[in-house]
């Protein structure tokens, strides 16, 4: 089968490789209609080099047709349509029960001091094939993929894998209601979701902020205030626009790809190009993040306020303002998405005729996986007003 795999930094190309297989019984093979481009992807396609093998196949949001099932799968059948969660939980664990499925521990990934298993993303999260492929092998098929309907466009779908209900959850654990301020940053996929998800659940006011004139736009258009962080101090603008006191959450969405911290990105750029042991050892013990975008959101959000975190980060030695976080009294919630948790809400949502998150207009670029190297070099750098890719296998 093509599939889309990892040779090096900025070097992703589609290669044959062999088709997937059966291997447990509780596993499916999903021959997949359509996959998306992640801005977590980005990660993988520079800063997290030393952990990837070439040939690695990379994507975790797909979706597709049931080819086959192991003889523990009950829940599916050939020929279903569904939508692949990216994090892989078996669903009765002592973290599944909690709805921690993110944390899962049939796949956690222990000796690595990691969560669940993800597909398409390194060996420190298992080192699962992805989906940015023609077929994926899907573990614990008996709990993880969504069955939907046939009726509606794969894109009404495919975010049921990721950046959905990451939004989802980013804007519930800000806590946030109808009187309430949510100040987004960052107006990616995930990013203008929370917006959209945000406006949805009565939040009272939400000002996204940008720094893409298109990104803002776009949020605009969905009922958001904007702020333009390249004309103004961001935490200034949101402290001015709520009264001097701040937003009430704010949701960092933008993680280690922050702009803003030219010493950072040189700092990081040069450890992911040192011989993969090194580089291992100087990102898990030294490693730092650009965190423009994590110290902006303490500083604008209010006394007692709550910043929510969906963008990923990975450094092991960030600098954190604690004596801002301990005097403004501030909670802190982020995490990888329970996907699970939120799926069957979401899944409503999304079914019903009157697109209200604005799922079928999403994307902004179409094209096949043969397409692929050359989109992710467009979504990287912001071009042809790229915010979201979903490709055709």
């Amino acid at each position: 089968m093509r599939a889309l795999t990892w040779h090096g930094i900025e070097d992703v190309r589609v290669t044959d490789v062999p088709d997937p297989v059966i291997v447990n019984p509780t596993d499916a093979i999903v021959r997949v209609t359509s996959t998306a481009i992640c801005g977590s992807d980005l990660h993988l396609y520079r800063v997290l080099a030393p952990y990837l093998t070439p040939g690695d196949v990379l994507g975790h949001e797909f979706m597709g047709i049931v080819e086959a099932v192991g003889p523990g799968v009950a829940t599916l059948a050939v020929g279903d349509r569904v939508v692949v969660p990216f994090n892989i939980s078996c669903g009765r664990c002592w973290m599944c029960e909690r709805g921690l499925f993110a944390q899962c521990e049939t796949t956690q990934n222990s000796a690595q001091g990691k969560g669940a298993s993800l597909f398409g993303y390194t060996s420190l999260y298992g080192a699962v094939p992805g989906g940015q492929a023609e077929l994926v092998r899907v573990p614990h098929a008996d709990f993880g993929p969504i069955v939907v309907g046939r009726d509606l466009p794969d894109e009404r779908y495919l975010y049921l894998s990721d950046i959905l209900p990451t939004a989802w959850q980013a804007v519930d654990y800000a806590d946030v209601g109808a009187d309430d301020t949510l100040a987004v940053l960052g107006l990616g996929p995930v990013g203008q979701l929370a917006v959209r998800s945000a406006l949805h659940r009565g939040v009272g006011r939400v000002i996204g902020v940008d720094l893409v004139t298109e990104r803002l736009e776009l949020a605009r258009a969905h009922g958001a205030e904007v702020v333009d962080a390249r004309s103004t101090d961001v935490a200034q603008a949101l402290i001015d626009l709520t009264d001097g006191r701040g937003a009430d959450a704010v949701i960092d969405a933008v993680g280690m790809e922050a702009h803003g911290n030219p010493v950072s990105e040189k700092v990081i750029g040069a450890a992911s190009r040192l011989p993969k042991p090194i580089a291992k050892g100087a990102i898990e013990r030294f490693g730092i993040d650009r965190l423009a975008a994590l110290h902006t959101a303490i500083a604008a959000v209010r006394r007692g306020g709550t910043v929510s975190v969906s963008g990923v980060y990975g450094g092991m030695a960030d600098p954190m303002p604690m004596m801002e976080l301990f005097d403004k009294g501030l909670t802190v919630r982020m995490g990888q998405c329970h996907v699970r948790r939120w799926s069957d809400e979401l899944l409503d949502i999304v079914s019903a005729d009157d697109d209200v998150l604005g799922l079928d207009g999403l994307a902004t670029h179409h094209a096949s996986l043969e397409e692929a190297p050359e989109l992710y070099k467009v979504f990287q750098q912001k071009q042809d007003g790229c915010l979201k890719v979903v490709l055709k296998p």
